[in-house]
């Protein structure tokens, strides 16, 4: 046999005291304040000079503005929250993986290395040009004809009489030109990224070889 019990929702305990204390949000607080002001300002009026309608209207709207840029407020600072928030998330899962700044040094690293280049226009002849510390060209990579965009290249680590190259930082240059005429071009640094972090400065990336740059610095993924 079963038994089903009704408890009421409500139970009262003798000897013991309930209260419940409304929250007032600051919008209620100055509303009230304002709301008691004028009725004071028109109980106090002078009958002879009564306040005007269009004074009243008008002070009603200020405080309506004043509430409504609050609200503004409040809406603002949670987007940017969320915001921070995903910013955040998407830095974390570039943790490991290339990207591109600008710069234009290399890494070579067991007979490898990777860079990019930003063409502002099209270029039917491109080139780069990796250099040693002293400034002496090591191989040069021609590449042809390119759209304007970013691209990337690959390095074998080798010279151009075909020596292998010892690991360390190299840097590079880029040339293009269209018809004879030079293209612009902005070279591009490759490097892992190690760490992500959030400061008062937004999300900065810590670069291997590169030192910290911002997530906004990041001009391409891969």
């Amino acid at each position: 046999m079963t038994t089903v019990t009704n408890t009421s929702a409500t139970s009262t305990t003798l000897g013991s005291t309930s209260s419940t204390t409304k929250n007032t949000s600051p919008n209620e607080v100055t509303e009230d304040r304002f709301l008691k002001l004028l009725v004071a300002q028109m109980n106090n009026q002078d009958p002879l000079n009564p306040l005007d309608n269009a004074a009243v209207t008008s002070q009603m709207a200020q405080i309506n503005t004043v509430n409504g840029i609050e609200k503004l407020n409040t809406t603002v600072k949670s987007l940017m929250t969320q915001f921070t928030m995903n910013q955040s998330l998407q830095g974390a899962a570039l943790v490991g993986r290339s990207v591109l700044v600008d710069g234009n040094s290399i890494r070579l690293s067991d007979g490898m290395a990777a860079g990019g280049f930003k063409l502002d226009s099209a270029a039917d002849k491109a080139r780069v040009e990796v250099i040693d510390a002293g400034g002496a060209v090591l191989d040069t990579l021609n590449l042809g004809a390119l759209k304007a965009g970013t691209h990337t290249f690959a390095w074998d680590g080798k010279a151009a009489d075909g020596r292998a190259i010892a690991d360390g930082m190299y840097s590079f240059r880029v040339t293009a030109t269209q018809a004879n005429n030079p293209v612009t071009t902005t070279t591009l640094a490759a490097a892992r990224v190690i760490s992500v972090a959030n400061n008062d400065d937004g999300l900065q990336l810590d670069l291997q070889d590169l030192g910290s740059h911002a997530y906004a610095d990041v001009k391409s993924i891969f």
